[in-house]
């Protein structure tokens, strides 16, 4: 783990930026590069495309652009001397976290919990708690 990147995966929420202090000071600890991930999750279902006048190929373009874009303006606020890796894919969150963590051989994942109690929580899957039950690797989960 000490000689491994950080991997820490973003939805762009407050609740992920609060978790990135967390991923920075972990690799700054460990004097390991950062590695940034983004899941853009591919919309399904024919209902989704009643209204629009575009495909579902052209609407999961328009959502990785949005988030490169998204990564690029977070990369820009960032001042480091950390190295830092963006990698953005597609599919369910909490598979792809778990499949970039062991393609890269991260030695932590950082991931934001947003908190959800309640029915909330039975009614949302908890990505957070899935990734740290699925994961290989340590997972701190930042409230």
């Amino acid at each position: 783990m000490r000689n491994k990147p950080i991997l820490w995966p973003t939805d762009f929420s407050e609740t992920a930026a609060h978790a990135l202090s967390y991923a920075i000071e972990m690799a700054n600890l460990y004097d390991v590069d950062l590695r940034i991930l983004h899941v853009v999750e591919q919309p399904y279902g024919y209902e989704n495309y009643q209204i629009m006048a575009i495909t579902p190929q052209e609407l999961a373009d328009s959502m990785e652009l949005a988030a490169a874009q998204k990564m690029n303006d977070l990369l820009a606020k960032l001042k480091m001397t950390l190295k830092v890796d963006t990698v953005i894919r597609h599919g369910q969150a909490i598979e792809q976290i778990i499949e970039e963590a062991e393609q890269a051989d991260v030695g932590m994942i950082v991931i934001a919990s947003h908190g959800r109690t309640g029915i909330d929580h039975f009614l949302h899957s908890n990505v957070a708690e899935a990734v740290a039950n699925g994961s290989k690797c340590p997972v701190l989960v930042v409230k």
